[in-house]
């Protein structure tokens, strides 16, 4: 696993990264947050292991800025403000696990494990594609910042298109598999269906005007943009 450590104190730094060295791991430190952000724009990390009290940058306003560009990279704070008013705002802003100094580093190995493999049965109930995630345990489904419920069909034919990205599906093909049924039943309710789903996910106040890679072929069908 890839681990980023944010902490300002060398000694606390050199002990963790070492702990991660002999279980296989690769850990790599940054002493701030802003030194934080510059490396998670290096590479992609398993998870982040962050203090709250830093020089530059606080653990807080990291945390609040990477959130907002829309990432979820499982986060364990780290720190020595372990009173409950610091634990709650810790988890409101995002973290996912909160350990309080001092600590065993076996424990904060333990957490490590656990967040992976939360967030492994996670993954598999998320499809990403093109920028859209769709949840397939809550049906929820979010474009460009904005999250909206689908319906069990919307659910379905959207679900059916991300799939098989480029692959132009005609509306028999469609109802058979949203509606199942084998017949065309003369009516409009794949196109309807459709709408409702951009409906849904065109937030009006979007300060982004990028298109739902929802794309519709007259005549022929609708299919997924495969980029």
């Amino acid at each position: 696993m890839n681990i980023l450590l944010i902490e300002d104190e060398q000694k606390i730094a050199d002990f963790v990264l070492e702990g991660f060295e002999t279980l296989g791991w690769h850990g790599v430190h940054a002493p701030d947050g802003v030194s934080g952000l510059e490396s998670l724009a290096q590479m992609p990390f398993d998870a982040i292991v962050l203090d709250w009290m830093l020089p530059v940058m606080d653990g807080m306003d990291f945390l609040q800025i990477w959130r907002h560009q829309g990432h979820h990279t499982p986060v364990i704070m780290l720190t020595a403000k372990a009173n409950i008013e610091c634990k709650l705002l810790g988890f409101e802003m995002g973290i996912q696990d909160y350990l309080p100094k001092p600590f065993h580093f076996e424990e904060l190995a333990a957490r490590i494990r656990a967040l992976s493999h939360r967030r492994t049965a996670q993954d598999t109930a998320l499809l990403r594609l093109n920028g859209l995630e769709l949840n397939r345990v809550s049906r929820k489904a979010t474009w460009q910042g904005f999250s909206a419920v689908l319906s069990q069909r919307e659910f379905l034919l959207l679900e059916y298109l991300m799939l098989s990205p480029g692959q132009i599906f005609t509306r028999k093909k469609i109802l058979r598999h949203v509606w199942g049924i084998d017949f065309d039943p003369q009516t409009n309710v794949v196109d309807v269906c459709i709408m409702r789903v951009r409906k849904k996910l065109t937030h009006p106040g979007a300060a982004s005007k990028v298109e739902l890679p929802l794309q519709t072929l007259r005549g022929v069908g609708y299919r997924w943009a495969s980029t």
